[in-house]
């Protein structure tokens, strides 16, 4: 079974409509045998469920647990929904997972019984962390609590969020039956953790018995208090909240990175489930809360215009909204909305604050209200101007063109718009290296293209190639238009249901691409914003970079420096300032361009120091160095010793972690600073680490693109961010040697591209042991200027500035595929 097939059979289920009831789960996971599953946290809640699971999830993976997260609904791939230690569950896993459970599915389907698609994805959640050997499994409940298809578990910590009227057909008329449903997801040995209030809480009483109440500082509505309060301070910049959490004998003041009053109550039910089943001290809290991103909540996407995307959708949801819209100043109010017909879309709009202008669309969704209908709400509703467009894209492009700097621009109505709405943002084509027949194969299986297909299109691959995620009426519109061209366009096999995003691969000339994006300029279906990710991801008609850099005209070396006495390479050589600025001068003369000053190792093994011991061990060096013709990078995971740097008179933030600390990236925009950002599963490395991948590239770059959109969200541009795809850090062997060959690829993220492979392990594969790799380094380094690496980092830099040179010689064109 290949992928598609496999993610088509688990689509197909959603021809079985909602069914309440926990046996239909219970028994696909008695037939899966599942023998030792992990602990449960389950979080109910007519709002902020998510966010609370998200919270949970970041702090007890602070703690250093594995954690698995189940969530819904998802983005743009079904594999979002199960997450083990913040990775999405891969493809190798729903294909064994779908041809495990095919048979039991069809024989249940043929007696009327099938379990749906939810209930499905349940089972495959719980089967994984179980595979994946999680320490805990934090679970989204998806509608109520007592029949939920997540309730077939039994969890050690639950939650109710909020209760609001929704789903009453389902779960009752009224606000207390609603909470008496949700209250069955309590634990048998724990309180149940809530945020309610009033009639809603005392019907949780009267189901759960023992529960612990979150929200403000002042008493709630039954007239005691709070068994934990929290206080929301408002915002500390564009994109977090400063929060305080008060609990018998705790106390938390940290930042969230999501807005509003309620997801600090949020954030304090989660502190409450993450204490219930874990050690976790006031510092795990904190800095977990402040790393638990979660796309679509109050996310701030530009600041000018300042640009929001939040899923609210209800009533209740968007009351919430619509006070924490209020903290910003702004002159006019700009709302996209989408919601589905089944929502109460009347109360939404009367709840959400007046818009001078509303544009609304319609998701690709059976179940999204026609944009007209929309419209005809928003003009009864007394809103300013009303627009309408068929597609979310087409409406965010319209209205980004009308807004003005100091305007609001705020999407919602639904996670469903959110998501369309987003990939403006996190879409990445990816321009693939086809040099022959074998690549353009894989490159086609890859994107799950049919066999049929693959052997059909293997041919028309020899040139310029581009793949691309987008919605299915998108690909079947630039497949038309490519083929018009006399160009090629291959689609994914998944099945054509309306709201699943796939893979194309486009494939054709460098003028049938310009002639493409000429003709999409002007096309529905957000068409005109791909033309400009496609003049992007191809360097049509781009303009030229406004900042000077040494990356701009070629590939710059960054010599290595570490003032260390335990790095893996040259450790205890330049710990002493004199020995070092005598290094960082030898590189210079040698032709490096940055010098990379390290003060902790990342090695195997290697302990971490304070950030005051790492400051004085740097920060010397580089006042000494910072004169030198050369940027001065400082290689640091902690925001103290960047900031530190920066002000002795370091130029380049160098993070081995991936903005682990929650502080780098606004300390790197407040200097103005670049950024290197790096893909890393651990640092330092844990050799025995187990990661599975399913396009080492690929999946790099899709988790690249989430750490770039946070640095781009904390003021820094994309020419600013430099991605690393981290040689070494969580790879194998082969799986760095692809990341090097595929070079070029990583530059679908808009960034330039560090590859440091200096002496690394994986040259062991070619026969070189330690002590005996610098051939192997100058030859990586001339295959990486050639596969258009804007940096290199390397330990020798005269001989690896000489490849560099070599490659210069040749033309100075970075590779291009061809």
């Amino acid at each position: 079974m290949e992928y598609h097939e496999a993610a088509n059979f688990l689509y197909d289920l959603r021809r079985f409509g909602p069914r309440p009831g926990t046996e239909s789960t219970a028994d696909l996971l008695d037939h899966l045998d599942i023998a030792d599953p992990p602990r449960f946290v389950q979080i109910a809640g007519s709002n902020g469920k998510g966010s609370t699971a998200r919270m949970v999830e970041s702090v007890l993976r602070e703690t250093g647990l594995s954690v698995g997260l189940y969530t819904s609904p998802h983005f743009e791939d079904l594999r979002e929904r199960v997450r083990v230690d913040g990775r999405k569950v891969p493809r190798t896993a729903v294909v064994e997972f779908a041809e495990t459970v095919r048979p039991y599915v069809t024989d249940r389907a043929a007696n009327g019984e099938s379990p749906t698609f939810f209930e499905t994805m349940t089972a495959l959640a719980v089967w994984q962390f179980a595979r994946r050997d999680v320490d805990v499994a934090v679970l989204e409940v998806g509608i109520g609590g007592r029949l939920d298809a997540t309730s077939a578990v039994d969890p050690v910590a639950s939650a109710v969020t909020t209760v609001a009227l929704e789903h009453t057909s389902v779960l009752g008329d009224t606000v207390e039956e609603i909470a008496r449903d949700k209250a069955h997801v309590a634990p048998d040995d724990a309180p149940l953790v809530t945020g309610t209030s009033g009639d809603a809480l005392d019907a949780l009483r009267d189901v759960a018995g023992d529960v612990v109440t979150v929200g403000g500082v002042d008493a709630n509505d039954s007239g005691g208090d709070t068994d934990v309060t929290v206080s929301y301070q408002g915002r500390a910049n564009h994109t977090e909240a400063g929060i305080t959490i008060d609990g018998s004998d705790w106390r938390v003041e940290t930042r969230i990175p999501t807005l509003g009053a309620y997801q600090a109550t949020n954030a304090g039910i989660a502190s409450v489930l993450a204490r219930q089943v874990a050690d976790v001290d006031e510092t795990d809290l904190a800095r977990g809360l402040r790393n638990a991103h979660w796309p679509g909540r109050f996310e701030v996407m530009n600041d000018s215009p300042l640009v929001v995307l939040d899923g609210a959708h209800n009533p209740d949801a968007c009351e919430r909204l619509a006070a924490t819209v209020d903290e910003f100043d702004y002159d006019d109010l700009h709302l996209v909305f989408g919601g589905m017909h089944d929502k109460d879309l009347r109360g939404m709009a009367a709840a959400l604050p007046t818009p001078d202008t509303v544009t609304t669309c319609q998701p690709t969704l059976d179940r999204a209200e026609d944009e007209d209908v929309l419209a005809t709400v928003f003009e009864r509703a007394g809103a300013g101007e009303v627009h309408s467009r068929n597609s979310v894209a087409g409406a965010l492009e319209r209205t980004l063109k009308q807004a003005d700097g100091d305007d609001f621009v705020l999407v919602t109505g639904s996670l469903f718009v959110v998501a369309e709405a987003r990939s403006r943002w996190t879409s990445t084509p990816i321009p693939k290296t086809v040099r022959d027949i074998d690549d353009a194969r894989e490159t086609l299986a890859g994107a799950d293209v049919t066999p049929p297909g693959v052997w059909r299109m293997r041919g028309k691959g020899v040139h310029r190639v581009l793949k691309v995620r987008v919605q299915r009426r998108q690909a079947q519109y630039l497949k038309e238009e490519m083929l018009s061209l006399g160009g090629e366009c291959a689609i994914s096999g998944l099945n054509e249901q309306e709201d699943v995003v796939v893979d194309a691969v486009l494939m054709g000339t460098l003028a049938q691409f310009k002639r493409l994006a000429e003709k999409l300029a002007d096309q529905p279906y957000g068409l005109s914003v791909f033309a400009d990710q496609l003049r992007d991801a191809l360097d049509i008609e781009t303009p030229p970079l406004e900042r000077e850099y040494p990356w701009n005209d070629g590939t710059a070396v960054m010599g290595i420096l570490n003032v260390t006495p335990d790095s893996f390479h040259d450790g205890g050589e330049y710990n002493r300032v004199d020995a070092a600025v005598e290094r960082a001068e030898e590189m210079v003369a040698d032709g490096a361009d940055i010098i990379d000053v390290g003060g902790e190792s990342t090695r195997p093994g290697a302990d971490r120091i304070p950030a005051d011991a790492e400051i004085d061990r740097v920060v010397p060096v580089i006042e000494s160095i910072r004169d030198l013709d050369a940027m001065v990078s400082i290689d640091t995971r902690k925001a103290a010793v960047a900031e530190a740097a920066l002000s002795a008179g370091a130029d380049i933030i160098n993070d081995v972690s991936g903005l682990d600390d929650p502080e780098m990236r606004f300390v790197a925009a407040d200097h103005d600073a670049p950024l290197v950002v790096m893909h890393s599963i651990d640092a330092p490395v844990v050799p025995d680490r187990d990661v599975t991948y399913d396009d080492v590239v690929e999946d790099v770059i899709t988790q690249l693109r989430e750490r770039v959109l946070l640095a781009e969200k904390a003021g820094l541009d994309r020419d600013q961010i430099v991605v690393d795809p981290g040689l070494g850090f969580g790879k194998s062997a082969a799986e760095n040697f692809e990341l090097l060959d595929r070079t070029d690829e990583l530059h679908a993220l808009d960034c330039p591209v560090l590859i440091g492979h200096s002496h690394k392990s994986m040259f062991e594969r070619a026969g070189y042991e330690h002590g005996d790799r610098l051939d192997p380094t100058i030859a990586a380094t001339a295959l990486a200027a050639e596969r258009g690496a804007d940096i290199v980092r390397v330990h020798d830099v005269e001989e690896n500035a000489a490849a560099v040179r070599v490659h210069e010689a040749l033309g100075g064109d970075p590779y291009d595929g061809e």
